[in-house]
């Protein structure tokens, strides 16, 4: 989904080369949906906002450029191309009428990192108190990066992780920092 390079311009720099490559990717839409998981209305909502179902506990459900994660309980969050945000904040809305839950654009409160390479792992294994070696291909994970919480899903050769943008720099510190070359984990 997020594997491409995008056109965006950069807010943080250029792709960073060490023995995992951290580039950020932007820009994203991406809408938090808050509604009952059994609401008979939402799953025809997410396959007209986001052309994808609803996903199991701790998943996501990922059809092209767009995809759906499980959050929480009652949290999703819609990720599409930005030009497709409103157009599917507002299907959503009339889709869930009669429903109660809240639907919020958070395109712009969020920051999106690729991490790739054949040691990508590496790198959310320095930072992140997750056992990667049992997560699902279509499992994301909500945790903490060093002291911020993110969270993050296996794509392609890699890792696509999500942060609030207020932190964004610090996030590419850390992502960057724990890619350096020489500092590759042993065993």
């Amino acid at each position: 989904m997020f594997d491409q390079p995008t056109d965006a311009p950069a807010t943080l720099g250029a792709p960073y080369e060490g023995f995992a490559t951290i580039r950020e990717v932007g820009p994203l839409g991406m809408i938090a949906l808050r509604c009952a998981q059994d609401a008979p209305a939402l799953g025809p909502a997410l396959r007209a906002a986001a052309g994808a179902g609803l996903p199991g506990q701790r998943r996501i459900a990922v059809n092209g450029a767009r995809a759906v994660a499980w959050m929480s309980p009652d949290e999703l969050l819609l990720m599409l191309p930005v030009a497709e945000a409103a157009a599917a904040l507002e299907g959503l809305s009339q889709a869930l009428s009669g429903t109660h839950h809240l639907a919020v654009e958070v395109s712009d409160a969020r920051c999106v990192f690729r991490i790739e390479g054949a040691k990508a792992d590496q790198v959310l294994r320095k930072l992140c108190p997750a056992d990667l070696d049992r997560m699902a291909a279509d499992e994301i994970r909500r945790t903490r990066a060093a002291q911020v919480a993110c969270a993050f899903w296996r794509e392609g050769d890699g890792f696509t992780l999500v942060a609030f943008r207020s932190v964004a720099a610090y996030v590419r510190g850390i992502l960057t920092n724990a890619a350096r070359p020489g500092s590759e984990l042993s065993g």
